[in-house]
Parts: C-alpha cells; sequence; structure tokens
C-alpha cells in the first residue's frame, strides 16, 4: 500500500503557469504556423489556427472549464460537510453547473447557433423582439444570452468575494470577470459589419498605413490581419479568465482540504 499526496497550493500555481504558458503558446503557434515558415500544409495550419473551432486551441479551452468546473464540484462537496452557513456551499454548485454548461456550449457553439436560429426565425416578425434581433448590429447570440451569461458572471463575483477573504484570490477573481468583460467587447466588434461606424478594425486601417506591413509579413490586408489577430486575442483572454478562476477554484478546495491524499492498495 503506498501513499500519493498532493499540495494542492503549490499545484494550483503550477497549473496555472502551464496554463499560462500554453495560452501564449497558442498565440505564437497561431502567428508561425498560419502566417510564418514553418509549415504550409493547409492541415496542420488548420490544427494551430486560434480562430476555428476545429484547432488545438479550442480542445484545450473546452476541457479546461470542464475540469474548473469539477473543482467546483469538490469544493461544493467539502464546503458541504464542514461549513456551518447551509446556503454558502450551493454556490458553488451554482458556479460548478455554470462551468460544466459552458464547456459544452464552447464545444459545440450553443450559443453562436442558437442566436442564428432566432435571427432567421424572427427575420420579417413586426414584434419587438424581432425588430431587435434584426437591427442589433453585432452578433445575435449577445442579445439573447449575455443578460444571463452576464448576471452568472456577476453571481460568480460576488460569491467567491465573499467566500474568500484572501486580498489576492479577490484581485485574481476580478481580473478573472475583466478578462471575459474585455472578450465580450472583442467579440462585439468583430461582429459589426465592415462599414459600420464603430468598427474599430475600420477606423484603425483608415488613420494608419498598415497595408505595406501587413502583406509583407502576414501575406492579407490589414483588415483581416486585424480581425484575425484580434479574434485570437479574445480566445486567449477568455481562456486567461478561465485558468485565473480555475486557480482561485483550487485555492479554495486547498484551503479546505489542506491536501489530496491518493492511496494505492493492492487487491
Amino acid at each position: 500500500m503506498a501513499d500519493f499526496t498532493i499540495d494542492i497550493r503549490r499545484f494550483a500555481l503550477y497549473l496555472l503557469l502551464f496554463c499560462v504558458a500554453a495560452e501564449v503558446a497558442f498565440i505564437l503557434l497561431d502567428w508561425h504556423v498560419n502566417y510564418g515558415d514553418l509549415t504550409h500544409i493547409g492541415a496542420i495550419e488548420r490544427l494551430f489556427n486560434a480562430t476555428r473551432e476545429d484547432g488545438i486551441g479550442s480542445w484545450f479551452a473546452v476541457t479546461q472549464t470542464f475540469l474548473a468546473g469539477l473543482t467546483a464540484v469538490a469544493v461544493f462537496s467539502v464546503q458541504r460537510r464542514i461549513d456551518q452557513r447551509a446556503w454558502m456551499p450551493y454556490g458553488w454548485l451554482v458556479i460548478a453547473l455554470f462551468f460544466f454548461y459552458m464547456s459544452v456550449d464552447d464545444g459545440a457553439k450553443i450559443h453562436e447557433r442558437l442566436g442564428t436560429t432566432f435571427k432567421i426565425l424572427n427575420r420579417g416578425s413586426d414584434e419587438i423582439g424581432g425588430t431587435m434581433l434584426l437591427h442589433f448590429p453585432s452578433y445575435t447570440w449577445q442579445l439573447i444570452f449575455l443578460p444571463a451569461f452576464g448576471s452568472l458572471g456577476l453571481f460568480t463575483l460576488g460569491f467567491l468575494w465573499l467566500d474568500s477573504g484572501d486580498r489576492t484570490l479577490r484581485l485574481i477573481v476580478l481580473l478573472a470577470i475583466g478578462c471575459f468583460v474585455v472578450a465580450v467587447g472583442m467579440d462585439f466588434v468583430e461582429g459589426l459589419e465592415r462599414d459600420h461606424p464603430a468598427n474599430l478594425y475600420t477606423i484603425l486601417v483608415r488613420n494608419f498605413d498598415m497595408h505595406e506591413y501587413t502583406i509583407r509579413t502576414f501575406s492579407q490586408t490589414p483588415f483581416k490581419t486585424l480581425r484575425h489577430f484580434s479574434k485570437t486575442f479574445e480566445e486567449s483572454i477568455e481562456m486567461l479568465g478561465n485558468s485565473a478562476l480555475w486557480y482561485v477554484f483550487l485555492r479554495r478546495l486547498g484551503a479546505s482540504a489542506h491536501e489530496v491524499r491518493i492511496r494505492f492498495a493492492n487487491a
């Protein structure tokens, strides 16, 4: 019989560093594989294209979100046994279910596809909801899902702020939620029509001469280059937010359980 002990606090730090390193690597690989000279094989380029739904970065994001949800379940299980406040542990259950849903949503692109479906179904409708869908300038999913996602994000922020008395963890939670806000803002700009007055890419292209540089460096027009790398950074910032929250979950688990001991025994 042998025991294997994990120091959760140290493990959480190492895992956070690994996740951040991986997210930086995805940006660099996207740049050098898709726009550099590492390879010109289309299948490999698509594998490391951070803007695609079937690339390695997308798999990493979905897996990370699911594992963060599992960690929240572990915290819920521990807190339900030791926390004297009957309602408090169930906040962790809400967060866990939210993360589980987001892992499925990111893998299947549920909110994007339902947003498109609602827009098609309401095309030609004179009702207020249908008119708003048709005239919303960016992706339709934001109008439909963002109130729910925003509410759950605020709940997560408020709950983790109350649950943790550690100033550092609170700052990390703020950083994580800030990452999601920035990512949604970038996604809003990405969904705007090219000639929309608020389209940041068009504004930058009109005010800065980048044509020669982007053609020489990326073999793409300035607009396409800005749009691609904006999407790349958006996905990376979203992953960073999930990494930060996963770290907080693990630290909270460590504060409750201190260590995890795995025992191997002969049958």
